[in-house]
This record gives C-alpha cells, structure tokens and sequence, in this order.
C-alpha cells in the first residue's frame, strides 16, 4: 500500500462526485490543502460546515491514488480492496444533482488485494484521488452493470398499508409466507411510520423524531437521531424492508468523519453524530437553483453541550440487527464498515485514569439527555457499551490490524460483566450486606471495596424491593450508590446477559412484583423513584422539564415497550410482555402517540410531551411482530458466553492482588 497505484477510466457516464469540507478525515488519513475553487472556500458556515454536497463531473478524464507514506494506509486495514458505490441523483429546480454513499467492498475471505476481482460483480466502481494527497475533492466514479437492485428490493418490500402484513417474508428466513390481520392501530401506525420517512436526493434515510403537524415549534424533533430511529429501524426490518436501514447506516457512517468541533476543540475521531437533518441549500453560481445536504448534529447544537456517548453503541448495535435480520452480511464486512466500529471502540477502549471497567461518562450522555445525576457510570451506558463489544466481537474480521483490537474487547467484556454483577446488583440479601458493611476499610481484601456508607440506602428502598427479585443500581462511584431503578439499562442487561441467568430473572420478577410502581397505566418508567423536594433542586438544578414523575424524572416511555417485550421473550416470559402491549395499545392510538406520560402511574399526556413521536409509534409496532414471531427475537439477544467467564487479566502475582476467580465468574452465572 506505500507504493503509488493508479486507475484510469475514461469516457463514462454519468460521473459524480462527493465535496466533503473538513479540516481532517477519517476516510484517508490524510489533510487535504485549501482547495483552489473559490466557491468551495468561500461556504456559509452555517450551511455548510458539515454539509455533503454532490454535483456532475465531466466524462474523459482518469485519476490516480498515492499513498506516499506507509503509516497513512487507506483504512488501515490490510487485505482490503476497493469496490463499489452507489449513487442515486434527484432533481431541485430543474437541476441534478448526486446521493453518494460509498461502497468500499472487503474480500477478507479470500485476502484479496486485487482490484480486477471485483469487475465482474453487479456494480464496479473505481475510486482514487485526483492529484495524490493535496487534493480536494474526493472523485467516485461508478459503472452500472446491473440496475436490477432497485427491482429487487421493491419484490423484497411488504406493504403495512392495506389488511394484512406478510411478517415472514425476511431474507435469510426461507419459510412459506404467512399473513395475518393486522388492527386497525397497526393500520394507522405503519401508515403514521412512513409519513416520518426522511428522503435525501430521492432515497429513504431515517424517521424524524415526532411528526406532529400541529407542533409550530419542532425544535430538534424534525432530525433524525440515531437512537430514535432504532425501534423504526427494527420495524422495517422485521417487516422485510432493509433498504432504509442500509441507507441510515452508510450515510451516518460517512457522518462520522466530518469535523465536529466546540469551542475550538475536536472530541474523539469516532464519535457518532447525536442526530441530522436533511437541509435544502441554496446552490452557489445558479440562478434559484437548490441542493440537499446533510447537517449533523454532534452535540455542538445541544442543551449543555453534551456529546452523545451512545449513538455510536446504537449504530453498532443495529448494524449487527441489519445483518442477522436480512441474511446481508457484506455490508458489515466492507472496509469502511470495518473501520467506522473500530474508531468507535478505540475511543471507548482509550486508556485514561480510570479504575474501573466501565464507562466514564458526563451526564446527559444518553437518552437520558439532561441534568438527572447519572454522571460517572451509569447503568444504561454500561448495558449498550457491553452490547456493543458483543456486536463487535461477532463482526469484526480477525487479522494483524485487529488481533489487539479483539484482545482488549474479549477483556474488557470479561472484566465489566464481573464488575457489574458483582458490584451492581441488589436483592433483599446484598441490602442487608450493604447495611452492615464496614467503613474506612484499607485493603486489597476489603469488603467494602467502594466505602459505601451504610445510610446511603434509601427508606424508600427498604420497604419496596421484594423477597424474590433484584435488580442492576443505577450508578456506582466511590462512596456513592444511585439505588434508583432504571429501566432501559436492566432491560439491556437482560437482552445482552450482562446480568447473570438469576439476576435477570429477578430483573422480571421485580417489574412484575412492583407492575404498579414501573408500569400502571402507560409502560414503562424511565426510573424509578423520581427525584422530589430538595433532592429535585439540587440534583436537575430545579429543571422546569424535569419536575418530578414527568419526563426523564419519573416519567412513563412508551418506546421502552420493544425492549422489555425483548427481554420478556428471552426469559421465557412473553405473556408479561403482552400484557404491558395490550395496556399500550388501549391508549397510545387515542392520546395521539405521545412521547411520555406523566404522573407516579402514568394518567396524563406529558405536559412537554410531543405527539405522534415517532419511536413510541415503531417501539408499538416491534413489539407486536415480536409477540407474533417470537423466534425472531433471538435474532436480537444474546445468551450467555461462558468462553468469556475463562477471560482473566488480573493475575498479578507478587503485587499481592489476587488473581479474579474464574470459579466466582462461573458460580455467578450458573446461581
């Protein structure tokens, strides 16, 4: 890859070509200089600075694509090749303009470094760079061999519109086809699902997070987040339609790479952007002419100014979904797939001062995404942060650039589910350990290794965990146990066997036992007690959205029905989950979709609340193909890994630590 190659084409159409503005890549490791083209320089910030823009290219001409120095490897990732692109083109004003989404196709099965193997596939593009390294921009050229793609998606697709739904037309799933009545609900919610559709130059990309047509404010709603549109992606996805979740992922893939900064300063390469929108731009040097672009948002637009921590876990999280759900296991295997997970768990896996093997995090980071005290370590991180190294660790391609890279996740999934069901986990007997624990303890044998302080437990908590159930501690530093419940982090627990068999049964076991607590009237709270009085004040800082039981301080979330429908199905307990979807269902048509529910038992439409938020709608309709076909759920959980229980990194030997018990790992997982 040091050596200079070069690609010469000449004579095509049509031709396109990507303008991406940054300051640096992670495409090409490599700067490209001020380009000479005085409209490119000269680019409204404020439309522009992370705008993609597309535009005709003349035909005759060849390009070349030097590496110069060997530490920049294209991707670097060895055995790679480079293949196919696909381009769409739309029209504004009478005016073409080009949807690039690259394609760099790996052939890591077969260690091919050779360009010409791929000729003969449906689609061949050639890629380099005009110019070698001072270049701008980034030339993609494609030649069509085959335009049957479209064609065959469209047989793929299963319209929800009319009476009945075709839920077992999935690729990879060779059965005869079934179809069932779907209810009126459902009617209307596939019908409302499609309307939040996003297009850019012509090709579905996401879902808007609410489509109320009466809210005169939209604020962020009218984006794309990459954590809303899971439960829609798994929707299409269930309902044989893949092409927008392919579509969702390339396009936040290639988001990845732009420039994101704050204040002068540039958080990690691989942080994934919170949200986009899709923005019509005026097109420079034509008379009433427009483009679309894309304009993420990585945290510079939010409130506090908060990056999003999760999106990245979320976007490799569906990205494994996407491959076991449509049989396509290539568009995980391409090159840049490859590289995108990579940079997302090199900036989670980056050493700092940290003692601990979860994830250090700042509040507001998730979807809890404003000031509710989960700063540190909270649960939900931790849950999607170990889903992530799962999903990760299944599709990565093992070879000399990712053997380290695969030793750091198989010891970092061993050492946080040990950390988290050893030190995460209350029940009635760990509640009665806590309160007679000693204090000041300074050992390597200590007890109580984060000098918890035995008042810390709540009053509230003594009377309301059960005999027979348990759950995972929302938070936990030194001298600090946040003992509330939070829901989204217990249920990821469950779906990823984080918690051990025992553990997430007990998980069920509370919910059930305390339905009238965390479901009610609407499924389900957010958390678990709400923060109240001074408590309130001092910990939001008197937030007006966060009053208590409203909103992420109580509040009930609807879009939280497919994930415990999830867990529910993994531990055998499916009824529970229909119950919760039944409750949902009397309601969430009538009131309109809302995004939450107000109140301790969930009565009221939240007083913020915007209607017809779009992850209530596909979290309801998830769940329902769920419970229809539940072995599609073991698509998207995972059992426990016992190879991961014989993991140990912490044998130290003279240093007086002991060496982790495999023994106490393996006791844990079969209690």
């Amino acid at each position: 890859m040091s050596t200079s190659s070069s690609i010469g084409i000449s004579t095509m159409k049509p031709c396109c070509r990507i303008l991406i503005r940054y300051r640096s890549s992670s495409i090409f490791r490599v700067s490209p200089q001020k380009s000479n083209n005085p409209s490119l320089n000269n680019l409204s910030k404020s439309h522009f600075k992370h705008a993609l823009r597309s535009g005709c290219n003349k035909p005759g001409f060849s390009g070349r694509r030097r590496l110069v120095d060997p530490s920049r490897r294209a991707f670097c990732i060895s055995d790679s090749s480079w293949g196919q692109s696909r381009v769409g083109s739309c029209r504004v004003n009478g005016r073409r303009g080009f949807l690039l989404i690259p394609r760099v196709a790996s052939d890591f099965r077969n260690h091919s470094s050779s360009v010409e193997a791929h000729v003969n596939q449906k689609s061949f593009e050639s890629i380099y760079i005009q110019g070698g390294l001072n270049v701008k921009p980034l030339v993609i050229e494609r030649i069509d061999t085959d335009r049957g793609d479209a064609k065959e998606e469209e047989r793929d697709r299963i319209e929800a519109d009319g009476s009945t739904v075709n839920i077992d037309s999935l690729k990879g799933l060779q059965e005869k086809t079934v179809e069932r009545e779907v209810s009126g609900i459902e009617k209307e919610a596939w019908k409302l699902l499609r309307n939040a559709v996003v297009n850019y130059c012509g090709n579905p990309v996401g879902t808007v997070a609410a489509n109320d047509l009466a809210d005169k404010q939209a604020l962020n709603y009218d984006q794309v987040f990459i954590r809303d549109f899971v439960p829609s992606a798994l929707a299409f996805l269930l309902n044989g339609e893949g092409k927008i979740v392919k579509n969702f992922l390339l396009h936040t893939l290639q988001l990845q790479s732009w420039e994101k900064t704050v204040d002068c300063y540039s958080p990690g390469q691989g942080l994934m952007p919170a949200s986009f929108k899709v923005r019509s731009v005026p097109l420079e040097g034509s008379d009433g002419a427009f483009e679309e672009v894309l304009d993420p948002d990585f945290g510079e637009s939010a409130i506090g100014r908060v990056a999003p921590v999760d999106s990245g876990l979320w976007w490799i999280i569906l990205l494994r979904a996407y491959g076991k759900i449509t049989g396509d296991y290539s568009l995980q295997e391409r090159v840049d797939v490859q590289t995108g997970i990579r940079l997302i768990l090199n900036l989670c896996l980056t050493d700092g001062f940290d003692m601990f093997p979860t994830l250090l995090v700042t509040d507001g980071s998730c979807m809890i995404d404003r000031r509710m005290g989960i700063h540190g370590h909270p649960l939900e991180i931790q849950g999607l942060f170990y889903s992530a190294l799962r999903c990760s660790r299944e599709m990565l391609i093992v070879n000399d650039g990712t053997k380290k890279l695969v030793a750091a996740i198989n010891n970092r999934l061993s050492a946080l589910s040990f950390h988290v069901r050893e030190y995460y986990w209350v029940d009635m007997k760990k509640l009665n350990e806590i309160y007679r624990y000693n204090t000041e303890e300074y050992s390597t044998e200590a007890i109580n290794k984060f000098n918890i302080y035995p008042d810390q437990i709540p009053s509230w908590l003594v009377d309301w965990i059960p005999e027979t159930g348990g759950y995972l501690i929302g938070n936990l530093q030194p001298a600090h146990m946040d003992f509330r419940f939070f829901t989204l982090g217990n249920l990821w627990a469950i779906i990823s066997s984080l918690g051990t068999q025992k553990q997430n049964q007990g998980i069920l076991n509370l919910i059930e036992a305390k339905w009238d607590d965390l479901v009610a009237h609407m499924p389900l709270k957010i958390c678990y007690p709400a923060l109240e009085s001074e408590e309130w004040r001092i910990i939001t800082g008197s937030d007006p959205k966060n009053t208590p039981w409203s909103y992420h301080n109580g509040g009930s979330w609807p879009t939280l029905l497919w994930q415990f429908t999830l867990a529910c199905i993994k531990m055998g307990k499916p009824g529970l989950a229909k119950k919760a979807v039944d409750l949902a269902e009397k309601r969430l048509s009538a009131d309109d979709w809302p995004e939450y529910y107000d109140t301790r038992s969930g009565r009221f439409i939240g007083k913020q609340s915007r209607l017809f938020q779009t992850w209530t709608i596909a979290g309801f309709l998830t769940s329902k193909m769920l419970l229809e076909k539940p072995e599609l759920a073991s698509m998207l959980f995972w059992e426990e890994d016992y190879e991961l229980l014989e993991i140990c990194v912490c044998s130290l030997g003279k240093s007086g630590r002991k060496k982790c018990s495999q023994r106490a790992a393996r006791s844990q997982s079969s209690a």
